[in-house]
């Protein structure tokens, strides 16, 4: 704003360039550019701008000096520099106003568009063939019959065309053209391809649409045009549509909550909206198909393996005191189970050989990529075998499961499409003793998380235990743990008493995901295993029972079907395996 000759002061240490200021010489601005935005500068009688600055050396204490206490006209260089930057301030700003302007014209024209849509509204037509009620997913030639050629008009019925079908699900997709617009849509089953043309387009509802809206569209099945690409290579002409939902536009968009880029925290808090994903999606389809891998494969092994369902409510450990979750009970301590083992082994004499998938609770604050407070457990005991009969039943079950889910071409595709270098793994799996593992990583110089050599009797980390896993690139069957960093019920070798014949299962790109050994069955041993470990052997007398009552060889181990997800999908956490993943300070949503 232009105004008469006065005197504008800027003070560059002590002004400011807010509304606190207003160049008043008791309440300066901090710069020259400011002053001039807040008064212009004009070819005469314009104001004067009056400058003061502390030099180098003058005295910044409450005794200013008198150097900075002065003030004076700003400078010719000063001012062209500003008379600079305000020009360009100018130039800006009459672009940010003609930006607005068109915005707002735009706006209102856009309002004016929507509020003629309001007008218009769609209806059945009743002459049209009854439609069929149909999932996404629905290819059976007898109950959809798809058009193909051209036709003049989108919609026709006549001379045995496509069927006409009635479809409902949510917007997973759309682009809009010139009178056209492409909807998938996604219902858990499959997708569809929707075509919208004519009146369907210039609709409040059609104008407006979200991701994630859901619909009931009713229209003719096509084959698509050749050169043409869309789910199944078909889609649906619509011929009338109704809106179930209105999904959320602009900040609240699914888009913008749960954006492929945002920071973990924030998608874990959104899960259920990431869920909606293709990946996210596809990942607890092969999860499904696992677990139901997994229960056929129990049934047809020889012998086969009864599902058992264990109590997650405990009063015992398996893994050591420091990761379980404690509460009352009615008055009594109790615990989240660790894992249901000790269970499953009670199962055996009556039962034969049991399994169970459960979920099991480690309170382990640990943030690796591999680790949850709560995951599922595929478990398993086996009686009257060898240690060699356990490995051959676990490189069985395990290889039988992925063969089991690629032998499904719709589960085949999700596997490939989230890990396009997932090959099934190869039989044998090499077997490798822990004191071998010990002389491979330190002839690979590589290191404990100290920094120095690895020793026998070292818990191998996990850090190293995956490099060497990635190196070989094949899975493999450590073997024959130190008895003093396995759990206490773990038979010793009897060749070796140092050791345990205990196994972890490691895959390429994940780690450890199969924990497993033989059992103690001896009474004497059990007992003395309790003292070595000091626990009370008091609670866990209906596991020691096992040994007094015709005991048996007999072992068993623990699957974590994330892990195992993890390593068939190619997903780099855990996390991403678990519908609403469980791990240190997150237990929402």
């Amino acid at each position: 704003m232009a105004e008469s000759s006065r005197s504008v002061y800027v003070d560059e240490d002590q002004g400011s360039d807010d509304k606190s200021a207003d160049g008043s010489e008791q309440k300066p601005y901090k710069t020259l550019l400011f002053a001039h935005i807040q008064h212009a500068p004009v070819p005469s009688d314009g104001p004067q701008y009056l400058t003061r600055k502390k030099e180098p050396g003058a005295d910044q204490g409450p005794g200013v000096s008198e150097v900075h206490q002065q003030w004076t006209p700003a400078t010719t260089s000063a001012l062209k520099k500003a008379t600079k930057l305000y020009d360009q301030h100018k130039r800006k700003q009459a672009k940010g106003d003609e930006l607005a302007s068109r915005e707002k014209q735009e706006a209102d024209k856009r309002q004016q568009i929507l509020d003629e849509a309001k007008k218009l509204h769609i209806r059945q037509d009743p002459q049209l063939p009854k439609a069929v009620k149909i999932r996404l997913n629905e290819k059976d030639p007898a109950v959809v019959k798809l058009r193909s050629g051209q036709s003049e008009k989108d919609v026709d019925y006549s001379d045995g065309r496509g069927t006409r079908v009635r479809v409902t699900g949510r917007v997973h997709r759309f682009r809009s053209q010139k009178d056209v617009i492409f909807l998938t849509l996604q219902d858990g089953y499959g997708l569809l391809q929707c075509v919208l043309t004519g009146d369907l387009t210039k609709t409040y509802d059609a104008m407006t649409m979200t991701l994630e809206t859901s619909l009931e569209i009713y229209g003719e099945m096509w084959e698509v045009p050749p050169k043409q690409h869309a789910p199944d290579d078909r889609e649906l002409h619509a011929d009338y549509y109704e809106v179930i939902g209105k999904a959320a536009g602009d900040k609240e968009a699914i888009t913008t909550r749960a954006a492929p880029d945002a920071d973990p925290q924030t998608l874990y808090d959104n899960r259920h909206l990431v869920l909606r994903g293709d990946h996210a999606s596809s990942v607890m389809k092969v999860r499904a198909a696992l677990l139901r891998a997994f229960r056929q494969t129990y049934e047809e092994i020889t012998p086969s393996c009864l599902e058992v369902t264990p109590p997650c409510m405990v009063q015992t450990q398996v893994e050591g005191g420091a990761t379980l979750f404690a509460f009352d009970y009615y008055g009594q301590k109790a615990y989240l189970t660790q894992s249901s083992q000790l269970y499953l082994e009670t199962c055996l004499p009556s039962l034969g050989n049991v399994f169970c998938v459960a979920p099991s609770f480690r309170a382990e604050k640990s943030l690796t990529r591999r680790h949850l407070s709560e995951y599922t457990h595929v478990e398993a005991e086996l009686d009257f075998i060898t240690f060699d009969d356990l490995l051959a039943h676990l490189e069985f079950v395990m290889c039988r499961v992925v063969e089991l889910a690629l032998a499904n071409p719709q589960i085949a595709k999700l596997i490939l499409d989230l890990n396009p270098k997932f090959e099934a793994p190869e039989r044998p799996f090499k077997r490798m003793k822990y004191a071998d593992a010990i002389e491979w990583l330190n002839e690979h110089d590589i290191k404990t998380g100290e920094g120095e050599a690895h020793k026998f009797g070292d818990d191998i980390a996990e850090a190293a235990e995956r490099k060497m896993t990635d190196i070989i690139n094949r899975p493999i069957f450590l073997t024959h743990f130190p008895a003093e960093i396995k759990a206490f019920y773990m038979r010793k070798d009897p060749q070796d008493p140092r050791v345990t014949e205990s196994v972890d299962c490691l895959m390429p790109n994940v780690g450890e995901i199969v924990g497993g050994s033989m059992r103690m069955e001896d009474y004497d041993e059990l007992m003395e295993a309790y003292k070595r470990v000091e626990i009370d052997p008091t609670p866990y007398y209906w596991y020691t029972d096992q040994r007094k009552y015709g005991t048996s060889p007999h072992g068993g181990y623990g699957l974590g079907l994330e892990r195992f997800l993890a390593w068939m999908c190619g997903r780099f956490t855990v996390r991403e395996c678990s519908l609403y993943p469980r791990f240190t300070d997150r237990c929402t949503p």
